[in-house]
């Protein structure tokens, strides 16, 4: 496994250097796009917009427009300029609760290592955020950007996830969430149903079922089979039929419910 970012976790006077990971991979399934007439494949090209020609990567640099529309060139010493010390530590500002931080914040998450040396400074920050209970709160320049993130315990590893800033999120006021009120008997009903498909979660035996019968069409097609569609027979139901399908949902005495379940 190959790092992205060498720095380090720092707290008070704490200094522990880390080596940042990746703790997510992307989906297997990939797509090239081609040409329809010929299927050669589609690159994309970096244009110049001022002569038509493609400029290769070593010509290219980051500019930013100011007001009066002229460009300032940075290079990658000029990002490092601004702050030296933020692009290469992790400042944990404050230490919290995590049930304090909603999950719509959430965004990557990253494994830290420790360096040669810095394993013991490694595992009492480990050891204090497990007995405590808490995680911490940080910030840290990544790819030319200042983020904040929660530094917290995953089995035997600290994790740094990635976090939004609350600015980052857009309003939903604007969308039409009606005011609708529930029955008890609704809510009842509603809730039994939960209370009877309730069980631990167990992450491993979720699996993007949608990419396996995509493969198996790319296996079908390159086959020349051809492509059957079964059209879904489930509709939406009517406000009225919401109370019945929820009995329906509810398993029956010493059965377990069923796995096809309409939605209400």
């Amino acid at each position: 496994m190959r790092s992205i970012w060498r720095g380090a976790l720092s707290f008070g006077l704490v200094h522990i250097p880390v080596r940042m990971y990746s703790a997510s991979s992307q989906r297997e399934l990939k797509f090239k796009l081609l040409h329809k007439k010929d299927l050669s494949e589609i690159r994309y090209a970096r244009i110049c917009k001022a002569d038509e020609k493609e400029i290769p990567w070593e010509d290219i640099v980051k500019g930013y427009e100011d007001d009066k529309g002229n460009y300032i060139i940075l290079t990658e010493e000029d990002f490092e300029k601004a702050n030296l010390k933020k692009t290469r530590s992790i400042e944990i500002l404050d230490f919290t609760d995590e049930n304090q931080i909603d999950t719509i914040y959430y965004e990557n998450p990253y494994y830290l290592e420790p360096e040669k040396n810095a394993g013991k400074a490694y595992a009492l920050l480990y050891e204090a955020l497990k007995r405590s209970k808490k995680v911490a709160v940080g910030r840290f320049v990544f790819h030319h950007h200042e983020h904040i993130g929660v530094i917290r315990v995953h089995k035997n590893i600290l994790v740094l996830h990635q976090l939004r800033y609350h600015k980052e999120l857009t309003s939903f006021k604007e969308l039409n969430i009606p005011d609708v009120s529930v029955s008890k008997t609704e809510l009842d009903m509603a809730l039994k149903l939960i209370d009877e498909l309730s069980k631990p979660f167990k992450p491993e035996k979720y699996s993007d079922t949608y990419t396996e019968e995509i493969k198996a069409i790319i296996k079908k097609k390159g086959k020349g089979k051809k492509i059957l569609v079964t059209e879904p027979k489930e509709k939406s139901p009517k406000v009225h039929d919401i109370l019945s399908l929820l009995k329906a949902s509810l398993p029956k005495e010493g059965k377990k419910p069923s796995k096809k379940r309409k939605a209400a």
